[in-house]
């Protein structure tokens, strides 16, 4: 068997166990076993990149564990050419599966090393479709608003406002919220009104803290 069988095979088993643990969209599954996620960790731990687990990344980040990976991804309910941001482009992962569902994705990402990295991991993939830029998440994309859907790969002390005025009245935004790694709750933000909000929350989750400004 060589490398590409094994990740196949090793990327089916992670699919298989997602399903066990939560009822995630069929659509969102096929997206998790299409994306390579091998490609986008460092190298060396590719035996760990189908663990549900976060892996270190550059700039000090984290790529998400899998089943995180996929739960923000259901509850954004995002569909075919719905558009939507990203905030926290990481090492491109996210990216790719949310590009993998057909969605049209605008992404940012504050920590420059990141950003380039990125832009490298998801064209020599093929995803050329995703708008990468560098800048603070905080203040989002207003020119290209507003957005069906917003997911945030890092945790938040309190919602971004400038954010919550980018979704389209029917939008959902999936933001961790807390101070602290472990004291911090999944939430869904959906926009019912012109402002009117309506907020869910869906477990503990533990993501880096979401920072304002850039990082050169």
């Amino acid at each position: 068997m060589n490398n590409a069988e094994l990740y196949i095979g090793m990327r089916k088993k992670m699919v298989q166990q997602l399903q066990q643990k939560f009822q995630y969209g069929r659509e969102v599954l096929e997206a998790m076993n299409a994306v390579p996620r091998h490609l986008f960790i460092e190298k060396g731990m590719e035996h760990l990149a189908y663990e549900d687990k976060p892996l270190p990344i550059a700039a000090g980040q984290t790529i998400s564990q899998p089943s995180t990976v996929a739960l923000q991804t259901h509850l954004s309910g995002i569909k075919k050419w719905d558009k939507v941001l990203e905030i926290g482009t990481g090492c491109g992962y996210q990216t790719a599966v949310l590009a993998q569902l057909g969605a049209r994705v605008y992404s940012i990402e504050r920590q420059r090393e990141l950003y380039l990295a990125a832009q490298k991991n998801l064209a020599r993939m093929g995803y050329d479709k995703p708008l990468l830029f560098f800048g603070d998440g905080y203040k989002g994309l207003p020119q290209f608003a507003p957005f069906k859907a917003i997911i945030v790969t890092c945790g938040a002390q309190q919602l971004p406002q400038e954010l919550l005025l980018q979704l389209e009245i029917g939008g959902r935004m999936v933001i961790p919220i807390g101070e602290e790694k472990q004291q911090q709750t999944l939430a869904v933000i959906e926009r019912i009104g012109e402002n009117e909000f309506n907020k869910t929350t869906h477990g503990k989750c533990s993501f880096v803290p979401m920072l304002e400004g850039t990082n050169k």
